[in-house]
């Protein structure tokens, strides 16, 4: 592919798909910046594979699989300093405080304690939950992570259920 539409291609398929990039940063990060930093690591990964890509899947699922592998990969080899922050639904709700109906503010609670839960799944759960709230089929889950269809099912209901009994846990109020 000749750089410049693979350029072309790769900024086209950055306005489709970038907002699943930062999705995955945002799930596998703790603050802005290293959500803002994960992001970048994501998108280069993205360009250096662009040359293998094969058509096989669909542009969306490429994005997802390259993002939430370098997210997986970066998550596992950065915990020890990440253990040490403070979470960015922390920081942003105080950094907005007072500006919120009761409304928002009970709507930014339940993000946060949805962020935090997803937080504690095994990764590939987490990342699951993170194809199933962006809406993709389970099919495109199944590219995404290399699984049969019947095992997302599978793996879904597992992981709902594992979310679910975290966001009853002690932090969430009824």
């Amino acid at each position: 592919m000749l750089d410049e539409n693979q350029k072309s291609l790769f900024m086209t398929w950055l306005g489709e798909h970038g907002s699943s990039v930062m999705k995955v940063a945002r799930a596998y990060t703790l603050n802005s910046e290293e959500s803002q930093d994960l992001a970048q690591e994501i998108l280069l990964q993205a360009w250096r594979s662009l040359p293998n890509f094969e058509g096989k899947a669909a542009p969306a699922t490429w994005f997802y699989r390259v993002a939430l592998h370098t997210a997986m990969n970066w998550h596992r080899k950065d915990k020890p300093r990440r253990s040490r922050q403070q979470s960015l639904v922390e920081v942003e709700a105080v950094a907005t405080e007072g500006f919120d109906s009761a409304e928002q503010v009970q709507q930014r609670d339940i993000v946060e304690q949805l962020y935090k839960a997803i937080h504690q799944l095994p990764k590939t759960d987490a990342a699951l939950v993170l194809l199933y709230l962006d809406e993709l089929s389970y099919r495109e889950m199944s590219e995404v992570l290399g699984i049969s269809e019947s095992n997302v099912g599978v793996k879904l209901n597992r992981a709902k259920k594992a979310l679910s009994e975290l966001m009853k846990g002690p932090s969430h109020v009824p």
